[in-house]
């Protein structure tokens, strides 16, 4: 079977990361590569630097990765489901989730595979967590949060921190549980001048009755990128920045200290990291929307998932802005 051709748009901070693993995976050629903005990190190699979506899709490609800034996700990703094109968009699907829902009836209607590039959820460590907890090692799920700090990244101009790094935290933890969110409430800072918010902390409630809470700011200068899932057994926490996942079990020793037990809620128990394999999340992500394309599995993010997830980042932006909890 001849390699699937592949066209990536946009070249820029995730567009050149993008590029380099398309030439690593099998079954996959990259054959076009276009920014109207040109290739500031010289990644097109041989390959003509095209102007747009137009002329990406004539140079005969069958899936596409779409890299642009967001406000251009509707636009080009539109184009390429109406051009039959396979499509995977970077997060967040679109600028709203109104033009996120045309997006996926774009690509429902033309029948052709479409999905985001929500990559923490092909974070080896959050894997792995997730495989424990189908397998009931936690037992029930009580409370997931995360945390995702750290300093102000240059590349980012057309959204906050909210669209920006929060819908990674909001995708994944809809993922590890398997619910949609029911409900969301929020609290966000503009502390860098900017128009767009670049702190939040959000507290929010599931469909399964889990409860979350997500502290999400690119104003620290501790880089932080933590999800800790607590259960009936104890807890999961999984650093993605290290790719390391630690298991705190409840303990079933009894503690004879008797200050140290009126303090504890619960009885310390063994502390275990795991050593799982460790494969860049990028490249797994990519190979699940190659393989998505050849029928051969569907583990990829729908856009369908990328819409709900837009729809909560949206939820919270207007909590903050009305002080009310969001029902969704």
């Amino acid at each position: 079977m001849a390699n699937l051709r592949a066209g990536l748009i946009g070249l820029g901070s995730m567009g050149r990361h993008h590029a380099r693993v398309l030439r690593e995976i099998d079954g996959v050629d990259l054959v076009a590569v276009a920014d109207p903005g040109g290739d500031p990190f010289g990644v097109a190699g041989p390959l003509e630097v095209l102007r747009d979506v137009e002329e990406l899709v004539a140079a005969g490609i069958d899936m596409a990765m779409v890299a642009v800034p967001t406000v251009y996700h509707e636009e080009v990703c539109v184009a390429l489901a109406d051009a039959g094109v396979h499509t995977m968009v970077e997060k967040p699907i679109a600028a709203t989730a109104e033009a996120g829902r045309r997006v996926a009836q774009a690509f429902t209607d033309a029948g052709l595979v479409g999905c985001v590039g929500h990559v923490e959820r092909f974070n080896p460590a959050l894997q792995e967590a997730r495989r424990r907890l189908e397998a009931g090692e936690l037992g029930e799920v009580y409370q997931i949060a995360t945390r995702r700090q750290g300093p102000f990244p240059a590349r980012i101009a057309d959204v906050g921190v909210i669209k920006d790094l929060g819908t990674h935290d909001i995708d994944l933890t809809s993922w590890i549980a398997r619910s949609p969110y029911r409900s969301i409430s929020a609290q966000t800072a503009h502390r860098s001048g900017r128009e767009h918010e670049d702190m939040v902390l959000a507290t929010g409630l599931l469909d399964s009755g889990v409860i979350v809470s997500h502290v999400v700011n690119w104003l620290s200068p501790m880089k932080e990128r933590l999800t800790i899932v607590t259960g009936e057994r104890g807890a999961f926490v999984a650093d993605t920045a290290s790719a390391d996942l630690t298991f705190y079990a409840n303990g079933v020793i009894p503690t004879e200290w008797d200050s140290i037990t009126a303090f504890r809620g619960v009885a310390e128990g063994d502390i275990i990291r795991y050593a799982h394999a460790k494969r860049e999340p990028l490249r797994v992500e990519h190979e699940a929307f190659r393989d998505a394309v050849l029928g051969v599995r569907d583990d990829v993010v729908s856009l369908t998932a990328g819409v709900h997830t837009l729809v909560v980042a949206e939820a919270a932006a207007e909590s903050a802005r009305t002080g009310q909890t969001i029902r969704l």
